[in-house]
């Protein structure tokens, strides 16, 4: 399976709940910060639900 690295760009203040629990679910805390996950369809709705807050990296 690939690999996908998610980065925060953009603060989580003033956003939905539902938002801010996606983030942190994904293991975004601060500004900056990098995960990588697997490339499943699960992960990629997640992103999708806060595409204007990260970036996507494939590798």
């Amino acid at each position: 399976m690939a690999k996908i690295r998610i980065t925060k760009v953009r603060s989580d203040i003033k956003r939905p709940e539902t938002q801010k629990r996606t983030l942190k679910a994904l293991g975004l805390k601060k500004i900056g910060q990098t995960v990588e996950h697997e490339d499943t369809p699960t992960i990629m709705g997640m992103v999708s639900k806060v595409n204007h807050l990260v970036s996507v990296e494939t590798k």
